[in-house]
C-alpha cells in the first residue's frame, strides 16, 4: 500500500501567523530554505519529516493535528453543494474543489454558507411561507444547521466543557457513583428530584425548584438527564462563555447550542475523558463491557468515542453515525476521511441501514470509500421504548467505524481476513458525488459523469456512467 503523502499548507501557515514570524524567520527555524517553505504552504509540495519533527521540537506543536480531516472535510462538504442541480454543467473538477479545501478554507466555509442561504432563500421562497417585504425573510442558514456545522467543525471536542465536565466526575470515586454525584450538586443548587411517571424525560418547575425526571427512562438516561440539569444548573457561565465565542448569527441557534453544550457536559462527565479512554484501550473498545463499566448506553459510549480529540491525548479517530428508518442522518461526525452526506441519506451499502433487520446484534463490515481508503465499521439498532403499553418506538440505528489499520486495536476485528481484498465492500458518501460506474443501489446519475444511454439494452441502471 502506498504511504500517503501530507500536504498541509494550511496548517503550516496557520501555525507561522501563531507565532508571528514572517516566512523567511519561520524557514530558518524548521532548517529549510525560503523557497521549500512556500512550497509546502501552498501546497506544491507534502510536508516532510523533517519539518514535522521540527514542528515538535521548535514550537511545541501537536502534529497529529497536521493530518486532521479539516480540509478533507471541507472538500466533501463542497462537492455535496456542488451536486446542488444549481451547478450542473459547471462543476469543477475534484482535484480544484481539494485545492481550494486546502489552501483557501475560509472561502471554502464562505462558498458552503453561501450555498445554504440560497437553499433557505430558495424554499421560503417555494412554499410561500411569509409576504414579501416581512422583516426576518433575509436567507440565513438555519439555526438547527448553524450548531450542526459549530459542532463539526470543531470536531466535536469542546476542550472547556469536556475538562470542566471530566474535573466534575472527579468527585465520584466510581462511575456508578456519579449518579449520587449528580444528585448532591443538585440539591445543593436548591432544587428537589422527583422520579415522575410522565412522557417527558426531564422537566423543570422553576418557580417550585422541583426537576422532575421520568421514572419510565433507562438508568443511563435518567443520569444523563441529571447531569444534564447540573451543567444548565452550575455550568452556567462557562457555557454562556462558550457560546459568547461562537458568535452565533440568531437567537434560536444559541439557544439550540446551549441544550447541545449541555449534552456536551452530560456525556463528558458521565464517561470522563482519560478515565473512559483507558478504559476503551484495554477492553480494545468493546462497546458492551465499557457500557457495563460506566452504566451508560451503547450510543453514548459510540458517540464519546468519537470526541476523543484532545489535543496531546487524542483517541482512535472514529466516524460516528445515527440514521433513522428512512435513512435520514440524525447525528453524524468523522474524525476520520471519512464525511457523511450533509443535505441527505447515507449510502444503502452502509451496514448501519442492514441493522434494523437484526435487531440486539452488532453487524460487523469491512469497506472501501471510492479514495481507496479501507474502513472497520460496526452497526447495531437502538431501539427506544417510550416506557408503557401503546406507546411508539423510537427507531435508530448507529454505526461506528475507523480506518482498517486501526483493526488490531479493536475487538470487532478479531476474526476477519483484512488480507483478502474481495472482502470489502465498496461504499460512498452519496450517489451525486460518487464516482462508482456499476454500483446497483445507484439512485441518481453522478456528477462530472458522462451518461450513455442505449435503447437497445437495459442493464441494473437505464443508463451507463461514460
Amino acid at each position: 500500500m502506498a504511504i500517503q503523502k501530507l500536504y498541509a499548507g494550511g496548517k503550516l501557515r496557520e501555525q507561522r501567523l501563531r507565532v508571528n514570524l514572517t516566512q523567511k524567520d519561520f524557514a530558518a527555524r524548521l532548517g529549510v530554505s525560503l523557497p521549500y517553505l512556500n512550497q509546502m504552504e501552498n501546497n506544491n509540495r507534502p510536508v516532510s519529516t523533517s519539518v514535522v519533527l521540527a514542528l515538535a521540537s521548535e514550537f511545541g506543536m501537536d502534529v497529529t493535528e497536521l493530518s486532521s480531516g479539516d480540509s478533507d472535510r471541507l472538500a466533501s462538504d463542497m462537492q455535496e453543494v456542488l451536486a446542488d442541480p444549481l451547478f450542473a454543467g459547471e462543476v469543477p473538477p475534484v482535484a480544484d474543489v481539494r485545492l481550494t479545501a486546502s489552501n483557501a478554507p475560509g472561502l471554502a466555509r464562505a462558498f458552503i454558507a453561501l450555498h445554504q442561504s440560497y437553499r433557505q432563500a430558495h424554499e421560503r421562497l417555494a412554499s410561500l411561507d411569509e409576504a414579501l417585504g416581512r422583516e426576518d425573510s433575509r436567507a440565513t442558514p438555519s439555526p438547527w444547521e448553524e450548531v450542526r456545522d459549530f459542532f463539526h467543525y470543531c470536531d466535536n471536542y469542546i476542550d472547556a466543557v469536556d475538562r470542566a465536565a471530566e474535573h466534575f466526575a472527579e468527585r465520584a470515586a466510581t462511575p456508578a457513583h456519579i449518579r449520587a454525584v449528580a444528585l448532591e450538586a443538585l440539591a445543593a443548587a436548591g432544587l428537589t428530584v422527583a422520579f415522575t411517571d410522565m412522557d417527558a424525560l426531564r422537566l423543570l418547575e422553576p418557580e417550585r425548584a422541583i426537576l422532575h425526571i421520568s421514572a419510565r427512562a433507562q438508568p443511563e438516561t435518567q443520569t444523563f438527564q441529571l447531569l444534564l440539569q447540573v451543567a444548565l444548573t452550575r455550568q452556567d457561565a462557562l457555557i454562556e462563555a462558550t457560546l459568547d465565542l461562537a458568535r452565533f448569527h440568531s437567537p434560536a441557534a444559541r439557544d439550540i447550542a446551549k441544550i447541545g453544550l449541555a449534552n456536551y457536559f452530560a456525556g463528558a462527565a458521565l464517561l470522563p475523558y482519560r478515565a473512559f479512554q483507558a478504559q476503551a484501550q484495554t477492553c480494545r473498545h468493546d462497546l458492551e463491557m465499557l457500557a457495563q463499566h460506566f452504566g451508560a448506553s451503547i450510543e453514548q459510549i459510540a458517540h464519546r468515542l468519537s470526541t476523543l480529540q484532545r489535543p496531546g491525548a487524542k483517541g482512535l479517530p472514529f466516524f460516528f453515525v445515527r440514521v433513522d428508518q428512512a435513512g435520514t442522518i440524525t447525528k453524524r461526525h468523522s474524525a476520520t476521511r471519512l464525511q457523511f452526506a450533509r443535505f441527505g441519506g447515507a449510502c444503502p451499502l452502509w451496514n448501519v441501514h442492514r441493522a434494523f433487520e437484526t435487531p440486539g446484534q452488532f453487524l460487523r463490515q469491512l469497506a472501501e470509500t471510492p479514495d481507496g481508503v479501507r474502513y472497520i465499521s460496526i452497526a447495531r439498532d437502538i431501539s427506544k421504548s417510550a416506557g408503557r403499553f401503546g406507546a411508539p418506538t423510537r427507531r435508530f440505528a448507529i454505526a461506528l467505524g475507523c480506518e482498517v489499520r486501526h483493526a488490531p486495536q479493536l475487538v470487532y476485528a478479531d476474526g476477519l481476513d483484512l488480507s483478502r481484498d474481495s472482502a470489502f465492500e465498496p461504499i460512498g458518501i452519496s450517489c451525486r458525488i460518487c464516482a462508482r460506474k456499476t454500483c446497483h443501489q445507484r439512485a441518481v446519475p453522478p456528477l462530472e459523469r458522462n451518461l450513455v444511454v442505449d435503447p437497445d439494452r437495459r442493464d441494473i441502471l437505464p443508463y451507463r456512467v461514460d
